[in-house]
């Protein structure tokens, strides 16, 4: 009660000793009193526990999660852990290739096909111009006091004949200009007297080539020659444009997509094909890539860089292992095989599951060695593992937090 007469307690005097000189403790205060050291370090261990039993923060998986499932019995294991030493290798050379993803070309055929004669070949769609040139007055094509007519836009049909007025059907397909010419003057020599043909050819469709994308000047380009070859085209076409990755080339013919890398052309003259009439010749960047995901440099998609990416390769690409989380004994290759491509179990000449996980030891010598003779495919993911120390040190760092909670609280 406060205001006038209230009755006034005098404060109680603050206790700045303990034990009986004290006097006796109240059960209020025997309550407040905390033991020494109090209950934070109990509370905290059992908060650490409790995280460890948990999954703790990390950015991949541990090798053991990974390859679990492996240790099923029958049908239940759905994958297959094989490791890449040199004694594995031999028998995963034998395996076959998974397809790329997407739609893969056709081999490259083996050889160029030959050389043909250095003159282009008249062929159907050519568009000719007969230019006649008579001395007789009387001629049949020009007038009087001309002395030569000249027959433009002659299309050669399909059957391969242009139609000359009072010659016919004359057959010119498959023949150099100068042949032609000259069968078709030999044709206008029954009907005239002593003519002289002069005979020009403008490409059709099946006489040009077709140049697209990847060079700096794309387009449609007739055939000089007979001897047009693919890496003369390109060079026709300003070589190959700068910045594409590995660049491949595609040859479309006859309905069939035939593809092979620009570096193996190059160092492969035998294969550099003659063009044929309609071809089309496409240039592009190799749209092979692999995943790159766990304790590595990089998490991304990695495009080849060249045709053929080893298991090393993969790993210089992505900047190697990060130092202090990866587990080098635990580099994984996870790929995906098709259910054709499956064998029985204990085969040596394929996989006998769909999924298959590859292991690599980079801590041997054997490792290192195998894993430059192990190519990575298309589509396949790398996987580096994270090492068991790293949850080790998560546990210790949580403990250290707990901790230094605690002793902020206690102070």
């Amino acid at each position: 009660m406060t205001g006038p007469g209230a009755l006034t307690l005098p404060p109680r005097p603050a206790k700045d000793c303990a034990g009986p000189a004290c006097g006796p403790e109240t059960g209020r205060e025997r309550g407040m009193r905390r033991p020494a050291g109090g209950p934070w370090p109990a509370l905290a261990l059992i908060a650490v526990a409790a995280l460890s039993a948990c999954s703790l923060p990390r950015g991949a998986a541990m090798q053991g999660e990974i390859t679990a499932e492996a240790t099923e019995a029958g049908a239940a294991r759905t994958i297959q852990v094989v490791p890449v030493t040199r004694a594995t290798l031999p028998m995963l050379a034998r395996w076959p290739v998974p397809p790329a993803p997407g739609r893969a070309p056709q081999a490259w055929p083996g050889d160029g096909g030959g050389r043909g004669v250095s003159a282009p070949v008249i062929r159907p769609g050519d568009v000719l111009t007969v230019q006649i040139w008579e001395s007789d007055d009387n001629s049949l094509l020009t007038a009087p006091a001309q002395k030569a007519v000249a027959i433009e836009g002659l299309t050669v049909s399909p059957r391969g004949t242009i139609f000359l007025p009072y010659v016919g059907e004359v057959e010119v397909a498959g023949r150099t200009p100068d042949d032609a010419r000259a069968h078709v003057q030999a044709q206008v020599d029954s009907v005239l007297s002593s003519p002289q043909v002069v005979l020009g050819v403008t490409a059709g469709r099946q006489n040009t080539v077709d140049l697209v994308g990847g060079v700096t000047r794309p387009g449609s380009y007739p055939l000089p020659d007979r001897s047009t070859t693919v890496l003369s085209l390109i060079a026709q076409g300003g070589g190959v444009a700068p910045g594409l990755t590995n660049p491949q080339l595609r040859l479309v013919r006859g309905g069939a997509v035939y593809g092979i890398s620009a570096a193996r052309l190059f160092a492969e003259p035998a294969r550099d094909l003659v063009l044929r009439g309609g071809d089309k010749v496409i240039v592009e960047a190799d749209p092979s890539s692999f995943i790159a995901l766990g304790a590595t440099g990089s998490q991304t998609v990695v495009a080849f860089p060249k045709d053929e990416v080893s298991a090393l390769d993969a790993l210089a690409l992505i900047g190697g292992l990060e130092a202090g989380r990866a587990n080098a004994q635990g580099l994984l290759i996870l790929r995906e095989y098709p259910a054709r491509a499956i064998r029985p179990e204990g085969s040596a000449d394929g996989p006998d599951r769909q999924r298959v996980v590859f292991s690599v030891d980079l801590t041997t010598a054997d490792g290192l060695f195998s894993a430059r003779n192990f190519r990575i495919r298309p589509g396949d993911l790398v996987l580096a593992t994270e090492s068991p120390v790293t949850s080790v040190r998560t546990v210790f760092g949580l403990v250290g937090q707990v901790l230094g909670i605690t002793n902020r609280l206690d102070g």
